[in-house]
């Protein structure tokens, strides 16, 4: 059957409208000669403006049918998709349950009047707008420790996804169908130090092949967006007239109307920012790992008037560690806060993760936070400030001695 090439037929397709225009414009590249509009006389039409400018922006994603059908990767798309779950999870943890800390004393002594002074004098020369008279000439008159703990529990997990990628074509091998490719979990990788985050990208082996590019159809070029394809726009100096006063002909476009694009230097065209000119792609699937360290943890309550979220940023003295593929609940520690927080975190951790991702190892942890609550006078009023955690930092809702710039 013989397709019809007639304009009207080439024109209700799209890309073969895109190809027709391009094949046009490179055929006649008379961009910013003379305007046939313009004879050289004062009697002359106005020069002939550019034609609006079409979508030339091209497909923004890849075809369907741009993709080989690889086996155990049927479910692999263009972009971030397509992941695999990973392997099933063991029955159960591979070591046995783990006793809980023993040590005889569980709480840290409450810190010095000593520490509490000097602690509270570099809190308030750290501020600007603070007066240093208070933490000098302040009386303490009461400090009460309110040690607290701090449950946590890190579980550092590893998921792989694969999704379609395309780079120019400039000789890299093809070797798809070469042989079967290995499957998603199946493909070495070097895993980093546990418990911290990482990402490795992996071109699947023998899924790469050679396409055609979809955004310029294999041209490597694509019609500027500047001027339309055209090769020349209006001159911004005439406005396309030709002339600037009167009969004066126009110094910019030399009474042609029209200046050359810039952006394409005439040519009408530009090259296809996807393949690079080189008009083919190497189409493979790419193979994203990511190590993951997810944490999350638990305060017990305390009564000191002191906010949690004041204790994000500080460390404690640690009272336990364990550290193994799966762990155990935390068993026989005094407060009981503690031990059910951590079987309930250890429970939401395996279930919410081992769906998406391989579980590689957890480590849990347990500190003391030392906070201690001081009352002290300062010109016959009472005041209160904290302090807390090893690094004895300071907080405090109403500082007596502050000028009217300050910010709490």
């Amino acid at each position: 059957m013989v397709k019809c090439t007639c304009l009207r037929c080439l024109g209700k397709n799209q890309n073969q409208r895109f190809v027709l225009r391009y094949l046009f414009f490179s055929h006649n590249r008379s961009y910013g000669l003379a305007n046939p509009g313009y004879l050289g006389t004062a009697e002359t039409a106005p020069a002939m403006f550019a034609p609006p400018s079409p979508d030339n922006s091209g497909p923004s994603a890849p075809p369907a049918g741009m993709f080989d059908n690889m086996p155990g990767y049927e479910g692999t798309i263009a972009g971030d998709g397509g992941g695999f779950l990973p392997p099933p999870m063991p029955v159960g943890p591979v070591q046995p349950p783990q006793p809980g800390p023993e040590q005889p004393h569980w709480n840290i002594p409450s810190i010095t009047e000593d520490t509490a002074r000097g602690a509270f004098a570099l809190y308030a020369s750290s501020k600007c707008c603070y007066s240093k008279s208070p933490a000098k000439d302040g009386v303490i008159t009461n400090m009460e420790a309110f040690n607290t703990y701090r449950y946590k529990l890190e579980t550092f997990t590893e998921s792989r996804s694969t999704q379609w990628a395309h780079e120019p074509y400039h000789g890299q091998p093809v070797d798809a169908y070469a042989q079967p490719p290995p499957g998603p979990w199946d493909i070495p990788a070097q895993t980093p130090s546990f418990f911290q985050d990482s990402k490795q990208v992996i071109k699947v082996p023998y899924t790469s092949s050679m396409k055609p590019c979809h955004v310029c159809m294999g041209m490597g070029r694509k019609p500027c967006t500047n001027c339309a394809g055209s090769g020349n726009k209006v001159c911004w100096v005439c406005n396309g007239s030709g002339f600037r006063h009167g009969n004066d002909r126009c110094h910019s476009c030399g009474g042609r109307g029209r200046d050359n694009c810039h952006h394409c230097h005439g040519n009408g065209s530009t090259q296809c920012p996807t393949c690079h000119g080189k008009q083919q792609l190497l189409v493979y699937i790419n193979l994203t790992i990511k190590w993951t360290n997810n944490s999350d943890d638990y305060v017990v309550e305390q009564s000191s008037g002191l906010q949690i979220s004041n204790l994000k940023k500080v460390t404690g003295k640690e009272l336990f560690r364990e550290s193994q593929y799966l762990v155990y609940p935390v068993m026989g520690f005094p407060d009981m806060s503690v031990v059910n927080a951590s079987q309930r975190i250890v429970g939401e951790h395996v279930s919410r993760f081992s769906q998406t991702a391989r579980i590689l190892q957890q480590r849990q942890t347990i500190e003391l936070i030392p906070v201690t609550k001081v009352n002290y006078s300062w010109k016959g009023k009472s005041h209160v400030y904290f302090v807390y955690g090893n690094e004895f930092t300071v907080h405090t809702d109403n500082y007596p001695a502050t000028c009217c710039c300050s910010v709490m």
